[in-house]
């Protein structure tokens, strides 16, 4: 899969994270027939984060970078880059306050301007999720300039995070791919710690 691939490439996909890893975390994004499409090893706790998207789980072909701009943000704002050529596609802003309560993030084009948010499914659902139970999957709406273009959706499973990814309703690729992929990765590294 080319970095042309991952702008023009499949519309679902699912995402896997293995809740016990020993030395950082892995995810692994599949398409529809189980091919591989994307690898990430999220190594163990660093001062600023830095994570690449790769091709294969051998790490040699990077396709997205994703690098926060400051150290341990509680907002922290993470710009993502087209591996192969350097050129920013946009960047991912975490609503620290808010995400205390529901997930949300903001999504940036590659001047900085607001695009489009990523945010958790209801305020309600959040609200169990962290105070109740930690066994309710957690859902994603993206939107685009108010339209709605993705979704994320968990599955319960105790021992690894999934999520299905949905493209599919983005018919006007509002949403550079590469952006998607990206907040799918920051949302298994970061949010979710409730699960």
């Amino acid at each position: 899969m080319s970095t042309d691939m991952v702008t023009t490439g499949g519309d679902k996909y699912m995402a896997r994270k293995a809740i016990f890893a020993m030395l950082g975390k892995k995810f692994h994004i599949y398409d529809p027939n189980g091919t591989l499409c994307f690898f990430v090893h999220q190594k163990g706790f660093r001062l600023k984060e830095a994570i690449t998207v790769y091709r294969d789980e051998k790490k040699t072909k990077p396709l997205i970078e994703i690098k926060a701009r400051s150290i341990m943000d509680f907002s922290g704002t993470y710009d993502v880059t087209d591996a192969t050529t350097g050129v920013k596609v946009g960047a991912l802003r975490r609503e620290g306050m808010k995400s205390m309560i529901r997930d949300e993030w903001t999504l940036l084009d590659e001047n900085d301007a607001a695009m489009g948010q990523v945010v958790e499914d209801s305020m309600m659902m959040a609200l169990v999720r962290r105070f109740l139970s930690n066994l309710i999957p957690q859902s994603f709406t993206v939107s685009v300039l108010g339209e709605e273009v993705a979704s994320f959706d968990q599955h319960f499973n105790p021992f690894v995070a999934k999520f299905d990814i949905d493209f599919s309703m983005d018919t006007g690729r509002q949403l550079d791919r590469r952006l998607g992929i990206a907040a799918v990765v920051m949302l298994l590294a970061i949010e979710g710690r409730q699960q």
